[in-house]
């Protein structure tokens, strides 16, 4: 069973600490969440996770952190000031404001046809850089990830001697005007993306595109989420992209129907081509804008030694859909019997936000609690994530909590702990809810063993 309803995921996650409305003491803000404390580190293990698979398992991709604040002229020759808006009608009825290509000359809302003319609405979020307020001054909050990297390229090269193939990744905010954010975390104005730009020769870019999505494919598999609400959605030609060759898009079954997780793009020569000096020395296959402002020339030599500049294939994903879809797959409600219903989030154990929860049988006891706190130390040490202290007395709630919650393993210090050698703990599975007793002098090697 995964989460059906989006309500069953919001009040989880205002309930247990994952996810709140931003501002929600004057009102909220609409598109705007702030993670608390157990969002915070299911968000930082997914994090984790696709950097991790990116870059320090592979040997042919190289990490980028760059400034949310972007420069107007980048955003003029990736053609997003020009294109980056969607033309917008207002009912003038309800006063709803709706994108006119989705509505068919009809309000949905009421149904009326006295609509505006349409109106482009930019999605950028546009500021000023320095106490003036001129043109000159504009810049923007970045939104994507992607251009840094493709006016970082020659940088990278040049410091790191990568040939092609090779890719540059990179994790981070960005920011969209959306005129209707919607679907709780789906669709928001403020979010992280995790993007990666992977550079291929020119010829070999249909081959590389396949095994992307193929190995984007198995990690989400790996991130807990079933093929069975995942489906593989190839763009059609005549609905690509300007920039796209080909794009797949990597959909889920999320609680409000089936909607796109990931991308996975074919943007030729697109991106280097635009932001590129002496663009006319280059043969190019995509349709590019002139540029005589670039003072670097965007290319590398090839096997060959010919300067060519290269296509490039690139997976991107929401992190916030990602934690969505995670916990939408984790989500179960399972039937314990004379009407208990036990609420448990069965997150795989690297994206747990907390992997152990240490237990007091007696939360008064000084001899119990001192013990505790010993055994959080020791933990601590192993760097397997983190490990709270559950000082409620309460042993039944809080082995309910932490199954709502997604911890995978309860240790529970009671009289036999302290009284007994060799000294032992019991060990509760989250998802079994089976226990075993284990002495304090093997817990390191259990608890490596189960985690690393």
């Amino acid at each position: 069973m995964v989460a059906t309803t989006m309500e069953q995921l919001v009040s989880l996650c205002k309930r247990r600490g994952f996810i709140f409305q931003n501002a929600d003491i004057y009102g909220g803000m609409q598109g705007v969440y702030d993670y608390g404390p157990l969002g915070v580190e299911l968000k930082n293990n997914l994090k984790a996770a696709w950097w991790r698979a990116m870059v320090y398992e592979r040997d042919d991709v190289e990490g980028l952190d760059s400034a949310i604040l972007t420069n107007r002229k980048v955003l003029h020759y990736s053609g997003h000031e020009d294109t980056f808006s969607d033309p917008m009608v207002d009912c003038k009825k309800c006063k709803g404001r709706f994108r006119a290509d989705q509505i068919g000359g009809k309000c949905p809302v009421c149904g009326s046809t006295d609509l505006t003319e349409p109106r482009p609405f930019n999605l950028m979020f546009k500021t000023q850089v320095g106490p003036v307020e001129s043109d000159e001054n504009i810049a923007y909050l970045r939104p994507e990830t992607a251009q840094a990297i493709f006016t970082q390229f020659k940088n990278v090269v040049d410091s790191t001697s990568r040939k092609l193939p090779f890719g540059i990744a990179q994790i981070g905010k960005t920011f969209r005007n959306e005129i209707t954010p919607r679907n709780f975390i789906f669709r928001v104005r403020e979010f992280e993306q995790a993007e990666l730009e992977f550079f291929v020769n020119p010829g070999t870019d249909i081959d590389w595109h396949e095994k992307w999505k193929e190995t984007r494919i198995q990690w989400w598999l790996d991130q807990g989420l079933k093929m069975e609400h995942i489906n593989i959605y190839k763009t059609p030609d005549d609905d690509l992209a300007h920039y796209a060759k080909a794009c797949y898009d990597i959909e889920y079954q999320f609680p409000h129907g089936m909607e796109e997780l990931e991308g996975i793009a074919n943007r030729r020569d697109y991106d280097l081509g635009n932001h590129t000096k002496n663009q006319e020395e280059f043969t190019l296959e995509a349709h590019c804008h002139e540029n005589k402002e670039s003072t670097t020339k965007l290319c590398i030599q090839d096997d060959s030694g010919k300067w060519v500049i290269p296509f490039v294939i690139e997976p991107s994903m929401g992190i916030d859909r990602g934690v969505l879809a995670v916990m939408t797959e984790a989500y179960e409600e399972e039937d314990l019997g004379n009407g208990n219903i036990r609420t448990v989030l069965k997150l795989k154990k690297h994206l747990a936000p907390i992997k152990v929860a240490i237990i007091p049988l007696k939360k008064n006891n000084e001899q119990i609690m001192a013990k505790c706190h010993e055994l959080k130390k020791q933990l601590m040490k192993l760097g397997i994530g983190r490990v709270a202290l559950e000082n409620t007395g309460n042993i039944g709630k809080a082995y309910r909590r932490h199954d709502e919650v997604g911890t995978p393993l309860c240790l529970t210090v009671d009289f036999e702990t302290i009284e007994q050698q060799p000294e032992s703990v019991t060990i509760r599975d989250r998802d079994t809810m089976e226990q075993i007793r284990v002495n304090t002098a093997d817990l390191a090697d259990y608890l490596r063993n189960y985690f690393l």
